[in-house]
């Protein structure tokens, strides 16, 4: 924002990525549902992240990020596999647009929040993402002991949400305040005292009485559904 005009910072950025010979694999919008009101223009409520490779031999864990499926016991209604499963056992596709779901499904879907006055994981920062938003990234974009780099690293989200989950982190921040909120935060988490909203629950395990909301009976026989889950990105290791 600048005198009540908006400049779109990611189509500015797409030209810059690509004169280097990067390829854009995906444009996500981060909705969340509170944020400053606007008086003159819609309120904002949505954030864009760029994910670019610099190959296209990238790395793309999606088993790591998948959300609850809605409706597990829907079925092929045509073609080889009728009726048979029709989703993933895991989950399914958070899709472009991140939204988490909740365990409880009557409460139905609610958004990655940004990180205001209330939030646990809330400092000084102005414009402080939360751990949970950069998890998704470093669960489906790296592999266990990858390097992480954010040049731009504020107080130390991104470096959290790598040593989070078995990844090396490296941050560049100017502000030395920042970097000493950073640098505590690390501490608090290596001790145990971090305070911070956890990213997405274990798959969910309906129990509506519909037969599209239950698990199918295919996949009750799966390790993933008979108490022996192993630890992947959706449990355990959080």
């Amino acid at each position: 924002m600048d005198k009540g005009e908006i400049f779109p910072l990611d189509i500015y950025y797409y030209q810059i990525f690509k004169k280097y010979g990067l390829k854009l694999r995906n444009r996500i919008i981060w909705h969340f549902g509170h944020g400053l009101h606007a008086s003159n223009r819609f309120s904002g409520r949505y954030e864009t992240l760029l994910w670019f490779s610099k190959t296209d031999d990238y790395i793309f864990n999606l088993d790591n990020v998948r959300v609850p499926s809605k409706y597990p016991g829907k079925l092929h209604f045509k073609g080889p596999k009728k009726g048979l499963p029709s989703g993933n056992p895991l989950g399914k596709n958070p899709s472009d647009i991140w939204e988490i779901i909740q365990q409880d499904w009557e409460n139905g879907m609610w958004n990655i929040p940004n990180v205001k006055s209330n939030h646990p994981e809330k400092t000084n920062h102005p414009c402080q993402f939360p751990i949970e938003l950069v998890e998704r990234c470093v669960l489906a974009l790296t592999e266990e002991n990858s390097w992480v780099l954010d040049p731009f690293s504020g107080v130390g989200s991104t470096v959290l949400g790598a040593i989070k989950n078995n990844r090396n982190a490296m941050g560049i921040e100017k502000e030395e305040e920042y970097c000493k909120i950073a640098k505590q935060r690390i501490k608090d988490y290596n001790e145990g005292n971090l305070k911070f909203r956890p990213i997405n629950k274990p798959i969910h395990k309906p129990t509506g009485k519909d037969k599209i909301s239950q698990i199918p009976k295919e996949w009750l026989e799966l390790d993933h559904f008979n108490g022996n889950e192993k630890s992947n990105g959706l449990n355990g290791k959080h």
